[in-house]
């Protein structure tokens, strides 16, 4: 290689590293900017009432107070069994939905099933149409019998949109000639979704488990239709119930004394209290992200174009 090509190449490789280096450092301030939202409620939910109303909203509040924590902890023993249910109805929705979305999906990828555009028609059939909230309530309810059961939360919903990607991925992902090659060898296509499927869904699995998890984890809906017993209350519908009575004390405050109301708006936090149960119910999910995230590109680009 001549001089001037040597030149050349340090030259263009010096740019690439400073076209690097410009793209890392506008996605690391895209990254702050991100977090900064977070930091802000973290901050708020240290901060005393009286800063955030004379104040607002501030990084640097005047007065810290652990109120708002000592308030939600204050639950004690109701709050890490809601934190134990919350955690079971996750895993196990989300075991179970991956379980059979997977399978659905492994049929549906078959040409030689014959079923399939029937069912394809179906699943597609219910992204448009549904029968409603109130129809589920009654036949969970009414037939089932899953009133104040945790069936009721853990029984998955198969997602149309999912069960797409899942088979879109099995088609581009699973050579046919590996299928083929384990019928000659005399497997049976339980065995062979088991053992050469389910392995090689990975990435797709990741990725769509976790997104089924937060879903799971973020509905508090179903627990207030569903569960009363204290002792199956998800972690979700009890903060919800939490920020319920921080309102109704302060918006019937004429059915109080003045002295006990007084004593209750000094000692009970509002805005504070509100990014305290904020981040009691979003702190998991962020420490559980990053184990996730590698999955995401992978398991949910499975429509790109192969070169």
């Amino acid at each position: 290689m001549s001089t001037k090509q040597q030149i050349a190449t340090k030259s263009n490789r010096t740019k690439m590293t400073a076209g690097q280096y410009s793209l890392t450092g506008f996605m690391g301030l895209y990254a702050a900017a991100c977090l900064l939202p977070i930091l802000l409620v973290l901050v708020v939910s240290f901060s005393s009432d009286q800063s955030i109303q004379q104040k607002g909203f501030s990084f640097f509040p005047e007065e810290w107070s652990l109120k708002a924590w000592q308030y939600v902890l204050g639950y004690g023993r109701q709050l890490l069994v809601s934190y134990g249910v919350t955690i079971w109805i996750t895993v196990a929705s989300t075991v179970i939905g991956l379980i059979v979305m997977s399978m659905f999906s492994y049929a549906l990828s078959r040409s030689c099933f014959s079923l399939r555009r029937q069912l394809s028609f179906l699943l597609l059939f219910t992204m448009l149409f549904s029968g409603g909230q109130l129809s589920q309530y009654l036949v969970e309810t009414t037939i089932y019998g899953l009133k104040d059961s945790l069936w009721a939360l853990i029984l998955p919903g198969v997602s149309a949109m999912h069960v797409i990607i899942m088979r879109t991925y099995i088609q581009g992902n699973v050579p046919e000639s590996v299928i083929e090659s384990a019928k000659i060898d005399g497997a049976r296509e339980y065995r062979i979704f088991w053992q050469i499927v389910f392995p090689m869904m990975k990435p797709t699995l990741a990725s769509i488990g976790f997104m089924k998890a937060v879903g799971v984890w973020n509905d508090w809906q179903k627990a207030y239709l569903y569960i009363s017993s204290p002792s199956k209350t998800p972690l979700q519908l009890l903060l919800i119930r939490i920020e319920k009575s921080i309102e109704f004390l302060l918006q019937n405050s004429e059915q109080i004394p003045a002295a006990e109301y007084m004593l209750l708006q000094q000692n009970m936090p509002q805005e504070s209290g509100r990014m305290a149960i904020l981040l009691t119910a979003l702190g998991p999910i962020m420490i559980a992200y990053p184990f996730f995230q590698k999955y995401f590109v992978k398991g949910l680009t499975v429509g790109a174009v192969k070169g």
